[in-house]
């Protein structure tokens, strides 16, 4: 059904809805025999309209469904809600864990030990049945572990149907037969008037009857941060022709399942329920999203596979050994092959990959970053692009101002002041001075359309919550542009103003406003305009006692605030110390509003904003032309006026009209200066871009923003340069071929009025160029992006809970720099695992090779029993195997550039010490055997003397393991991890029990106590081991001064016929053309 849809072609850039009509209705047919009226834009349809498409009469307004219908419909469309993920069972998930063939052969193991300790009890022998079924509770123990951890680990993919699911009304106010009711959420169905009232969360998907001031938040739907305002007119349709083309945020006659209500009232027509509501469909994206393997464990699987051969092979070779060369029965040389197959399995390993991947997620949470699926942190360290939202990550998310500009003089304030003292405020007349570049030529109207100042809304959103926006700019005169020459006695260039001229300069902004200022000047319950409470900050930070001035000047009367006219004004009684003498008999008028309006309404300017000062003629040209200035460099513009008018003219709480100010016949008041407003990148976010970059990841910037807006924050954070010199719209996106949008993803870092659905198209373009991106979120409509970036990263404070439970990591803090120190850890985490494999398989190898080269040597029986290599195994990955899995990052790990994209675990140049490894280690514990029984040991000491030899040589190599170029021979392995120390006094401590406790050494591990002697021979072999290990290691760092590629950072010919095989049976565009088949962004194709 799927598949009949997956070429459907329309345009990019639309909602989740496309192509819903047709798997709706085919859908629908098959669960209940009725079709689904979905197939109709409800939107654009008259009130009348869409009863009758749902077949109802015009009764149905005031009287609702009758209980009859109401049970028809629902024995139809079933009840509303979404339909759950098929779960696994307990069986299922042990049998994901038992089912590869390193657990089978362990399983063969116990087995042919249970039959020996069977042969044992009819025998009557008592030693072997206590090591025969000692053996096969300890493989049991081991295998059992193992499953539980892996079933522990596994992630919860219905996790993020469940948060959806959760955002669902559980009750809804419906009128039934004419009476109004409240009834479960799950029993609504299409057709039912759903009555909403302020605070209900709505119950489906549902089209406009009545509304009475009705505001809708659907920010975690649409993006969208502030209430839309609901009417019940129809929408018009788009320039396109297609309903479909009008984004969720601009159909505003619609309310939408799992939205809520900030204000007002109204009834509304249910149109879709449960999985076809809009939050359903994105419920259905979520749910079907494959969770894929990452590249760490898809390579242990692929090491295991080869690990399997091998250890088979080498098991045959030891039976055949063991009967043949060394006289065993065949029962006996079967157990001596099944203990080389044991010793050779990395029982540990799973268990010491988690306490890898805990360790780094612990560090990781101390840092704000929480990891929600513990493979996922490998991943960090190979991206090569981190995608972030502006606002809140890359930025405070908050308005400062950033600068004030006057007739003469220009100030630049400090957005990130914490004290408040008046040097924030500092004259700096070389700032923001002329046009961004790429605006250098263009005329003052197009820069105001493509900056912060636009009036035309975000794309796929309404307008945000900035109200003084600009109709049109007019150019300037060239030669009337220049400041005015007057000289005013303010602070000269360089040096900050008295908090009194701040006060004076600002006095507009604190006084015209009702908004209340956070606590200690943070947005701590703080209320108001963001825009607004940017002044209220700048003056609080600058030193003035921003409520002092409130209170000593109340609001005598006001004109209130109207997008229709864009400005609000307040009259108050004069200050002298702001507004000068002589004023007894006048009120003071402050109006703050749009710059391109306030300018026409001024005759004169303060001179350098100075309200005590010289006032002069306005000189309009040079207005325009800051105007121009700062929005091409994507500020938000608001102009600061004032005038006096006599008191008698005014009314005491008059509520004033807008004539009041554009009323007049003549220019009145006086412009004391412009605001120019941001919210301003967060400080740490500048260094940490830097230290990405140094580690050669690049940061792509996804805003819905404008572009001017998006290129500003861009060069702040040094992510705009010569080489990513633009930005690129959503809107030119969609109308790029795939090639060309390939193409602009590598060539772009910043990507303004994006919408949700342009994420995951960069996200797959770079995923199709061998990209491995992170992507950040916050909305229920980032979930799908979340899914197909290779690393979803949500926002933990301003995030919802879909989208986290979409990511596989969360910011607790929401700062872009915490995802630089995750990326570092990841790196740190590829390279521990890496360490692991080196202590870990040279150990396991020499436990099973040891078995077979003893006997090939002449050794009449294993120099290890099973028992042996099942303790070696486990302590030597659990102890040792933790000094790395915790190994701190070493210097110069953001130096080097991201992991190359499959590189693979295991190198040339790791697979040649592993190699080193497993020969000294080998023949190292043969040797010692061997040199044991020259000196007359028993068999008991010399399997003591091969197992101490073994331990404390993976001491050895541990030890070399923890630096990868550095030498060990050196205090610095003293340092940094204690734990490295710790674990090798709990192999010496636990070798020297299990050899000499009495019972213990000898039924359980068929040792006795070894001599003096024999621990010269252990030490002596564990330091060659050391020596060997750190000889390669200096041979390795002589190869890379010379230019070798000893990182395996370029692609092999083996690396290029295992890439080959991969993309085997790979199809698929990296884009889906349908946009219900935004679904497909959960296929096999994407994800590979």
């Amino acid at each position: 059904r799927r598949h009949s849809f997956s070429n459907c072609k329309v345009p990019r850039g639309n909602q989740f809805d496309c192509a819903q009509v047709r798997i709706m209705s085919i859908e629908m047919t098959e669960k209940g025999g009725g079709k689904l009226s979905t197939d109709h834009p409800w939107h654009c349809k008259e009130k009348d309209e869409c009863l009758r498409l749902m077949e109802l009469d015009a009764n149905v307004k005031s009287q609702g469904l009758s209980e009859a219908q109401a049970l028809e419909r629902k024995n139809i469309y079933g009840e509303n809600k979404m339909t759950e993920e098929k779960k696994k069972t307990i069986w299922q998930r042990i049998w994901d864990q038992v089912a590869n063939v390193l657990v089978f052969i362990l399983f063969v193991v116990a087995a042919v030990s249970a039959i020996q300790g069977i042969i044992s009890i009819v025998s009557n022998d008592s030693e072997s049945i206590i090591t025969n079924w000692i053996q096969v509770g300890l493989i049991v123990l081991v295998v059992s572990v193992n499953t539980a951890i892996g079933i522990y680990q596994e992630g919860s993919a219905e996790a993020a149907a469940e948060a959806l699911k959760n955002m669902l009304s559980a009750d809804a106010r419906v009128i039934r037969g004419g009476v109004e009711k409240m009834i479960p959420a799950n029993e609504v169905v299409p057709g039912d008037l759903v009555v909403l009232s302020t605070g209900d969360s709505i119950p489906a998907d549902m089209r406009m009857m009545e509304t009475i001031n009705l505001a809708n938040l659907e920010a975690a739907l649409t993006g969208e941060a502030v209430p839309i305002d609901k009417i019940t007119t129809p929408i018009a349709m788009p320039a396109s022709g297609e309903p479909k083309d009008v984004p969720l945020g601009d159909r505003k006659n619609m309310c939408y399942s799992a939205t809520l209500v900030a204000s007002g009232s109204g009834k509304g027509l249910v149109i879709a329920t449960g999985d076809y509501t809009q939050i359903g469909l994105i419920n259905n994206m979520v749910q079907q999203t494959e969770s894929r393997k990452t590249d760490v464990l898809e390579q242990i699987d692929q090491v295991s596979k080869y690990l399997a051969y091998f250890i088979l092979a080498v098991g045959i070779t030891t039976f055949f050994v063991a009967w043949l060369h060394a006289g065993q029965k065949p029962l006996d040389a079967l157990s001596t092959a099944l203990t080389c197959a044991v010793a050779m399995i990395p029982e540990g390993l799973e268990a010491i990959v988690t306490m890898v991947y805990g360790w780094a997620v612990t560090n990781m949470a101390k840092q704000n970053a929480i990891i929600r699926a513990l493979p996922a942190v490998e991943t960090l360290g190979s991206v090569t692009v981190i995608c972030s939202d502006k606002t809140g990550t890359l930025t405070k998310n908050e308005m400062s101002v950033v600068a004030f500009v006057t007739s003469k003089a220009r100030f630049k304030v400090d957005t990130n002041a914490s004290s408040r003292v008046s040097t924030n405020f500092v004259r700096d007349d070389s700032y923001l001075t002329k046009r961004a570049d790429h605006h250098e030529k263009d005329n003052a109207d197009d820069i105001v359309k493509d900056g912060p100042n636009s009036n035309v809304g975000r794309r796929n959103r309404k307008s945000d919550d900035y109200e003084f926006t600009v109709d049109k700019l007019e150019d300037a005169n060239p030669e009337e542009t220049g400041p005015s020459t007057n000289e005013v006695g303010v602070a000269g260039d360089g040096t900050s103003p008295d908090s009194a001229y701040v006060k004076g300069a600002l006095a507009c902004g604190v006084l015209c406003s009702k908004c209340v200022l956070g606590e200690n000047g943070t947005r701590k319950n703080e209320i108001g305009n963001p825009t607004e409470l940017s002044i209220l900050r700048a003056a609080y930070f600058a030193d003035v006692d921003v409520e002092g001035i409130k209170k000593e000047c109340p609001v005598v009367a006001e004109v209130p605030f109207s997008s229709e006219y864009k400005f609000m004004a307040t009259i108050h009684d004069p200050l002298p110390e702001i507004d000068g003498e002589g004023h007894d008999d006048d009120y003071v008028v402050y109006v703050k509003g749009a710059p391109d309006r306030m300018v026409k309404f001024c005759a004169n300017q303060c001179s350098n904003g100075s309200t005590t000062g010289v006032v002069e003629s306005i000189k309009e040209d040079y207005w325009l032309e800051q105007i121009a200035v700062l929005s091409s460099h994507g500020l938000r513009v608001l102009a600061m006026c004032r005038a006096f008018v006599p008191k008698s003219d005014i009314e005491a709480g008059a509520q004033l009209g807008q004539e009041f100010v554009n009323g007049r016949s003549e220019r009145w008041l006086t412009l004391v200066g412009l605001c120019a407003i941001m919210d301003p990148p967060r400080p740490e976010c500048v260094q940490a871009i830097k230290e990405a970059h140094g580690a050669g990841v690049r940061v792509a910037m996804i805003t819905g923003d404008h572009k001017d807006t998006a290129t500003a924050i861009g060069h702040m954070l040094g992510i705009v340069d010569e080489t990513y010199s633009e930005a690129v719209t959503g809107l030119e996106l969609d109308n790029m071929t795939d090639d060309q949008l390939k193409e602009s993803v590598m060539t772009h870092n910043v990507f303004a009025r994006a919408s949700p659905e342009n994420k995951i198209m960069i996200v797959k373009a770079l995923q199709a160029v061998g990209q491995v991106c992170s992507m950040t979120g916050d909305g229920v409509n980032d979930a799908p992006a979340l899914k197909a970036a290779n690393m979803g990263v949500a926002m933990g404070i301003e995030g919802t809970d879909v989208a986290r439970e979409a990511a596989e990591m969360i910011l607790a803090d929401d700062n872009f720099a915490t995802i630089v120190t995750a990326v570092r850890e990841g790196r740190v985490v590829w390279d521990n695992l890496r360490k692991v494999l080196l202590i870990n398989t040279p150990v396991n190898n020499a436990q099973g090779l040891s078995v077979l080269f003893g006997m090939v040597c002449g050794l009449p029986y294993s120099p290890l029993t099973p028992i042996q290599v099942l303790y070696s195994n486990l302590i030597c990955a659990v102890t040792l195997g933790f000094v790395c899995a915790v190994e701190p990052a070493e210097d110069g790990i953001m130096d080097a550039p991201p992991r190359r994209v499959g590189k693979r675990l295991i190198g040339r140049y790791l697979f040649l010490r592993i190699a080193l490894g497993t020969i000294l280690l080998t023949g190292f514990v043969v040797g010692s055997v061997f040199w044991a029984q020259s000196l007359g040991k028993t068999d008991s000491q010399c399997r003591a003397q091969a197992l101490s030899v073994l331990n404390l040589g993976a001491c050895a190599v541990t030890v070399s393991a923890r630096f990868t170029y550095n030498s060990s021979f050196h205090p610095r392995i003293f340092r940094d991890n204690k734990y490295c120390w710790y674990s090798i006094l709990i192999v010496i401590v636990l070798q020297v029990a299990i050899i000499y406790i009495p019972g213990l050494n000898y039924y359980v591990f068929k040792m006795r106590a070894m001599d003096a002697d024999q621990w010269g021979i252990t030490a002596l072999f564990m330091f060659f081991q050391f020596v060997g290990m750190e000889a390669e290691k200096a041979f390795r760092r002589y190869l890379k001064s010379k230019g070798a590629d000893t990182d395996d950072r370029e692609l092999t010919v083996i690396d290029r016929i295992l890439a080959d095989a991969d993309k085997q049976g790979q199809t698929g565009s990296f884009r889906a053309e349908s946009k219900h088949d935004i679904a497909s962004f959960r296929s096999v194709e994407l994800h590979r």
